[in-house]
């Protein structure tokens, strides 16, 4: 190397030094002193491996000796352990030896493997990750946008963005919208910008999108588009939006099985849940009785099943009030039905009115989002139900309003007339004993019936008026031990005989069912006059009809033609001879919500009848 060339080498920005052909050192600038951490005075002269002897088990010699012998420039980069420093090294051969340029390029480095380390992240991140030139020019494109838009990565770099919303079904008004956002991004007028679009997904589906536009210092790019598939939130969303649009209309319903029904139904049609149905808890027997059911529920089993306490899962969960997911029956004890075709099933309680229940023939079809979802509808039908409750409650109570006034006007034409000639018949008997020792045999029997008559008139005025056609607590009672307390308090004659033909159980209230029984015996022992027999047995249970009992008497038979009289309170002709007798019974009936009709005997006699007692079981044959 000649001194006029040493200016210029220390011009340079790069570290140089020459060597000569056994690896001495001829020349170093001001840089490479710098870079080497050693003067010139100390270098020139020496051979390069022994003063960095480290730089042995390098590229150095490789690189310098095939410079050298094969008299070619090479190029390398190493990291230089002991200076802690990335060099790029260029040697060029020459027959007095080698000229070698070194830069510095650990901060170069270091950007490179930030770099590098950003882009893994964003080829592993499910988002599509497109950057933009300031020519809308897509410069890369990740992994997962192949993925979400269906295209391959390939085709899309270097294209214009349009290549990539014509790609993705994206139609013209977003696609507007998409080219004004990344403006807006681009000439510094927003930080960022978020749009939702709709796009068609890669096998053809309508699908949603949410697009962010964010600005990015890189050399070549100026925008970084993330694209996020939101189908499934946007499908949540709508879901929930519609749930709530649902729960106007199951408000507005006062039936129970109609607002089931709703249920049901928006559970299929929103939720895809084909096979599901409700159960609400029948409080008088205590079981869980199917009230609504989808069209796949029917298909699968034919009819959905009552179920009575303890039985299956449904119980365990109604009880526990809490939603619970099963993602495999297979797995689970005390199934209902063991061999249910259902794989998995979803169970959640409406309150305390009943359950929801949807199942499928696939294991594990059921997540969290679908949880949350039937918790949603459960809570609503709840709400639903919760307020026809309190809407019957408040029609009950006004239709028991109108019947109290009803009662009344009733019990007042009663009073009115039945009392008026009961007391006719006292006076009439009175006017007939003409002695003085006011002895009348002939009168004494008549003024005792009738005083009799209006005792239990009374009686039966004031069961009326404490609201006979209502009901309290319905405890379980056998039916032969009501019948023995009843005729103890019955107006029967000693020698009267009652013959119970069948034992039973049945839920009653026991003060009311107990009065029942007692008018009724009571109405037997005024036509009668004296002794009566009757016979209770039970009925519906071998007939196919609706379970109850009947009684049976061998009075005075009730006229055909006035068998719909005795029933009505205001009722003021002959066949009223026992007061308001067998309409108290038809009020007590009633309002256990039994049905009452009286006919005659096959061989005559009084016949009532009691039906619709769904409660009443057989205790023995």
């Amino acid at each position: 190397m000649t001194t006029r060339s040493v200016p210029i080498v220390d011009r340079v920005s790069d570290a140089f030094f020459a060597l000569d052909t056994g690896f001495r050192f001829t020349y170093l600038n001001e840089r490479a002193e710098t870079l080497l951490k050693r003067s010139r005075e100390d270098l020139i002269g020496r051979v390069m491996w022994d003063e960095f002897p480290q730089t042995v088990e390098t590229q150095f010699p490789e690189g310098f000796h095939r410079a050298m012998d094969e008299q070619v420039s090479v190029s390398f980069e190493i990291y230089h352990t002991h200076l802690e420093t990335w060099f790029e090294a260029r040697a060029y051969p020459s027959e007095s030896g080698l000229s070698v340029f070194m830069r510095d390029v650990t901060e170069r480095k270091a950007q490179e493997t930030t770099l590098a380390q950003h882009a893994a992240v964003v080829e592993a991140v499910h988002d599509a990750v497109v950057t933009l030139d300031r020519n809308r020019e897509i410069v890369t494109v990740n992994g997962a946008t192949e993925t979400i838009l269906g295209a391959d990565r390939t085709e899309l770099v270097g294209e214009h963005v349009e290549t990539l919303t014509e790609l993705a079904g994206i139609d013209g008004e977003s696609a507007v919208d998409i080219g004004r956002a990344i403006t807006d991004v681009d000439v510094g007028n927003a930080d960022r910008s978020q749009l939702e679009v709709a796009y068609v997904g890669p096998e053809g589906d309508a699908r949603m999108a949410e697009f962010r536009f964010v600005p990015i210092e890189d050399n070549t790019a100026t925008v970084a588009a993330v694209i996020r598939d939101i189908t499934d939130r946007y499908e949540y969303d709508r879901v929930v939006t519609s749930l709530h649009e649902i729960t106007r209309w199951l408000l507005e319903s006062d039936d129970p099985e109609e607002i089931c029904a709703i249920a049901v139904h928006a559970g299929s049609d929103l939720l895809d849940l084909p096979i599901s149905g409700v159960w609400l808890l029948e409080e008088e027997r205590g079981y869980l009785e199917p009230v609504a059911g989808t069209a796949g529920a029917h298909d699968e089993f034919g009819g959905l099943p009552r179920f009575n306490p303890g039985e299956g899962l449904v119980w365990d969960v109604f009880e526990a009030g809490e939603v619970q997911l099963f993602d495999d029956l297979g797995t689970i004890d005390n199934l209902y039905n063991p061999d249910t075709p259902l794989e998995s099933e979803i169970i959640a309680p409406i309150g305390t009115h009943g359950i929801l229940m949807t199942g499928s023939l696939d294991p594990y079809r059921f997540d969290e989002t679908d949880i949350d979802l039937i918790s949603t509808l459960v809570e609503n039908t709840r709400a639903a139900l919760d307020r026809a409750d309190r809407e019957q409650v408040l029609r009950d109570r006004t239709a028991e309003l109108e019947r109290q006034t009803d009662r009344l006007e009733s019990i007042a034409d009663v009073l009115s007339s039945d009392l008026k000639d009961q007391l006719e018949t006292v006076a009439d008997a009175l006017e007939e004993e003409t002695t003085d020792e006011w002895e009348f045999p002939l009168a004494e029997d008549t003024v005792e019936t009738t005083l009799d008559r209006a005792e239990r008139l009374v009686d039966d005025i004031r069961e009326f008026a404490r609201n006979a056609s209502t009901v309290g607590t319905r405890t379980r009672l056998d039916l032969e031990a009501a019948i023995e307390d009843a005729i103890s308090d019955s107006q029967l004659e000693m020698d009267s005989v009652v013959v119970v033909d069948g034992s039973a159980t049945l839920r009653a209230d026991p003060d009311r069912f107990g009065h029942l029984l007692e008018t009724a015996f009571d109405s037997a022992a005024a036509r009668a006059k004296g002794d009566v027999t009757i016979q209770i047995g039970l009925v519906g249970f071998d007939d196919g009809g609706s379970r109850g009992f009947f009684l049976l008497d061998d009075a005075a038979e009730i006229p055909p033609t006035a068998h719909d009289r005795v029933l009505d309170p205001t009722a003021d002709d002959e066949t009223a001879i026992d007061g308001l007798g067998l309409a108290l019974v038809r009020a007590i009936a009633k309002a256990h919500d039994w049905e009452c009709s009286v006919t005659n005997g096959d061989n005559g006699g009084t016949r009532i009848e009691i039906r619709d007692v769904t409660t009443l079981e057989r205790t023995r044959e």
